[in-house]
């Protein structure tokens, strides 16, 4: 993989143990509350027949949910293969295996690397990778219709639970950084590829996004 990116300190934190707890969360539990509200989102912006492009998304509950939600494909990229024992478990035992495509691909230095799609979601992702402008802009580009992604709130909170954590992983020896950005400059990296965020909506801890192509964004929330 080129870049900034080295994929071992992905690796040595998303590990196949941490694959195994999601994919068990899953099957117990269902979608956590921030992935459910991502899938209502791309659900009322209109998901029957869409592509979906997944980055990040792990075991892939999300675009599985989706998926019976009434997409027809989803294409899931990571970093690192450590997921991809479990995704595939997952996807054989809810029948859909024949509509998700998993690749191993760095978009942010790939971005020609896979196709475009009706709807790109990144969940939890734009905090674990240094080039924000990179890869949030080539997921963009790749969006189109609709681009739906979750960050951390920017606050001294947040900002402070993301210091210790990176501290936690450096005396660990990792690579691996997490990073807080003010949602102006997640929102410039939009507007820079033409979308325009339509919808946000703000939790205690994380943020939701949702954002369309200029020339078919809805009315900005208030």
């Amino acid at each position: 993989m080129a870049g900034c990116c080295d994929p071992r300190g992905y690796e040595a934190t998303f590990t196949e143990r941490s694959a195994h707890r999601a994919a068990r969360r899953y099957r117990r539990r269902g979608l956590d509350p921030m992935a459910a509200k991502v899938v209502r989102r791309c659900v009322y912006h209109g998901i029957e027949g869409a592509t979906v492009l997944e980055i990040g998304g792990g075991v892939g509950a999300l675009h599985l949910e989706l998926l019976r939600r009434g997409a027809a494909t989803a294409t899931n990229l990571e970093l690192v293969g450590t997921y991809e024992r479990d995704a595939a478990e997952l996807a054989a035992e809810t029948g859909l295996t024949g509509r998700v495509h998993r690749r191993v691909l760095d978009l942010a230095t790939d971005p020609g690397g896979v196709e475009p799609a009706d709807v790109v979601v990144l969940n939890r992702v734009v905090c674990c990778y240094p080039d924000l402008g990179g890869l949030l802009g080539a997921a963009a580009g790749r969006a189109r219709q609709l681009l739906v992604l979750t960050y951390p709130r920017s606050n001294p909170f947040t900002r402070g639970l993301m210091a210790v954590e990176n501290r936690f992983t450096a005396l660990l020896g990792r690579s691996y950084r997490a990073f807080v950005r003010p949602p102006a400059e997640i929102f410039a990296v939009l507007r820079a590829h033409g979308l325009e965020p339509a919808v946000s909506e703000n939790g205690a801890i994380w943020c939701l996004t949702a954002a369309t192509h200029v020339s078919a964004a809805a009315p900005r929330a208030a």
